[in-house]
């Protein structure tokens, strides 16, 4: 790790390290990188960390759904590039943004606690789901949410719906939409959690892999920066996100693909749910495991097994296209 060491000349021979950390420009990133940053300063005396703001190609692009251009990926490959460029030593994500699949060189090296994981219903019109009637437009361009959405509410519209937090608050406002579904968890840490009318139960909507849950990314032989993030880790939560993004690898999701997973853990056994299915609602594929959660990994892929034997191995290969083999 390319670190600013500064030692002064006592007898402690106390040593300074620089850290920077990329993060995307947005009021939501910009929380996450902070949140990090503070519990770094928390549990290491003689630290200095220095934010380094990105506008990646995600936040470039909102012309069109994510699942057209490139997945949610496009949110952190710039911030990927800069730590293998050493221009920084640590990215901080939603991990829910993270491809299953990391750069050569890269590494998941922390999940801190996870927040909240439900989705958020906000309209000026309505106070939940059950009362839209015929036709109601809702925002979101996420295809988990569409397909969720479609099954259990056929009668009403989705348009799809870019940008960050506040510019999606904004165009509600403008009346493009009756209600826009956000995850609950970013209105909550930028304080905005009192335009949500309706927290969405797990059951009606599966959450996003991940969601909820903030990880740093670092390079792999970074050993020395692998013990300074090691207390911001939550083992509960990395548990959980383990099996999670293992369902999602071994299913070869990503945001072109209607794809949800939650787990919990109760009594010291991981339960896990996941979910594959058709954007337009017409079929869902749904299963269930538990398991020791010291097989965390072991059941994410079995889960993704279970899936494919179930019927979702078809609606795979139609929506990759022949892209992947299963």
């Amino acid at each position: 790790m390319s670190l600013t060491r500064i030692v002064p000349f006592n007898i402690e021979q106390e040593i300074s390290l620089k850290i920077r950390i990329a993060t995307r420009k947005s009021p939501l990133a910009l929380w996450q990188a902070n949140f990090v940053k503070q519990q770094l300063l928390n549990n290491h005396n003689g630290l200095t960390v220095e934010l380094i703001p990105m506008v990646t190609q995600g936040d470039i692009l909102l012309d069109s759904p994510l699942s057209k251009i490139g997945g949610k990926g496009l949110f952190v490959k710039q911030l990927e590039q800069a730590i293998l460029n050493n221009e920084a030593d640590i990215a901080v994500h939603s991990i829910k943004d993270i491809p299953a699949q990391l750069p050569q060189g890269l590494i998941l090296a922390t999940i801190c606690r996870r927040d909240e994981v439900r989705d958020a219903f906000i309209s000026n019109k309505y106070t939940n789901l059950d009362q839209l009637p015929y036709g109601t437009i809702i925002g979101t361009s996420s295809l988990r949410r569409q397909c969720q959405l479609r099954a259990k509410y056929p009668h009403i519209q989705i348009k799809d719906l870019r940008g960050n937090v506040s510019t999606r608050l904004a165009k509600l406002d403008d009346h493009q939409y009756d209600a826009i579904i956000l995850a609950a968890v970013g209105l909550k840490r930028l304080a905005l959690d009192g335009r949500i009318k309706q927290y969405i139960d797990t059951d009606l909507i599966l959450p996003a892999v991940g969601q909820g849950a903030v990880g740093i990314e670092a390079r792999s032989d970074d050993k020395e920066m692998l013990n300074l993030l090691a207390p911001l880790n939550d083992r509960d939560s990395c548990i959980c996100i383990q099996a999670e993004r293992a369902m999602n690898q071994q299913l070869q999701g990503g945001c072109q693909i209607p794809i949800a997973c939650y787990s919990q853990i109760n009594d010291g056994i991981l339960s896990l749910q996941g979910l594959v299915g058709r954007t337009d609602g017409s079929q869902i594929i749904k299963s269930k495991i538990q398991g020791s959660t010291a097989q965390a990994q072991q059941l994410g892929c079995k889960l993704a097994e279970q899936l494919l034997k179930y019927g979702a191995k078809e609606i795979l290969q139609e929506l990759t296209a022949d892209d992947h083999s299963y």
